[in-house]
């Protein structure tokens, strides 16, 4: 059973930094292949992809927070990690780590087959 718990969601202001982790259990598929990403989603919007990293450490980031957000994994810890820098009112959303088979682009919700509970993340100007 895949396992994946979220934390470090609060609330900043503006420019304001949060770093998120995802402790993720048997999230490997066949081979070892991973892909692990988060996503978010604000009230009455699609839930979005943010950024993805795969088990060959490829990372991929929407185009809304590049050079703002970096993702990194620990796998002795078997945790990744969401740091967000330079934060706007926009990024304010619920964020879910998730994980599939293989990282594809566009980001897609379907495409990722287990999910956490969410960390909400609020931005205010």
């Amino acid at each position: 059973q895949v396992h994946l718990v979220e934390s470090g969601g609060g609330s900043v202001q503006a420019g304001g930094s949060l770093r998120l982790s995802c402790a993720a259990s048997r999230y490997k598929y066949t081979f070892g292949h991973y892909c692990l990403g988060w996503f978010r989603q604000a009230p009455g919007k699609e839930r979005e992809g943010v950024a993805t990293v795969e088990s060959d450490h490829s990372t991929t980031y929407a185009d809304s927070v590049k050079g703002r957000f970096t993702i990194s994994q620990d796998s002795t810890k078997n945790t990744v990690y969401l740091e967000m820098n330079s934060l706007k009112p926009e990024d304010t959303a619920m964020y879910y780590c998730a994980a599939g088979p293989s990282c594809r682009l566009p980001l897609r919700p379907t495409d990722f087959d287990y999910w956490g509970q969410g960390t909400q993340v609020n931005v205010s100007s």
